[in-house]
């Protein structure tokens, strides 16, 4: 399978991102590399949207840019500042009962109350 220059460099950020959440203890930098792995996963389906387009999709002669990749990616975009809005709020209720960013110390602070 072919994967253009746009699909293989979503995939290496992707991977970034996962390497980002599995060793990272720190809470905001779990919630940066979340928004790094939907950025991934955003580019991915917008450069798999845009393979042998030549022309905007309003264009209706020629081979055209495929819109729904774009128009549901938008909506990916609004969904995740969504969830990270809400990581965020979560974090900060958290940091201010336990008073660390660290997940592990915040689950044995947890458990000792």
């Amino acid at each position: 399978m072919n994967y253009s220059i746009g699909e293989i460099t979503a995939i290496i950020i992707f991977f970034i991102g996962v390497y980002g959440v599995i060793a990272r203890r720190n809470i905001i930098k779990t919630v940066m590399s979340l928004g790094i792995m939907e950025a991934a996963v955003i580019l991915f389906f917008l450069a798999n949207g845009a393979i042998g387009a030549e022309r905007a999709p309003i264009s209706a002669a020629g081979i055209s840019a495929d819109p729904i990749p774009h128009a549901l990616m938008i909506t990916a975009i609004v969904i995740g500042v969504g969830v990270t809005a809400v990581a965020l709020t979560m974090f900060i209720s958290l940091y201010h009962r336990y008073g660390t960013t660290n997940w592990t110390k915040a689950q044995k602070a947890r458990k000792e109350h």
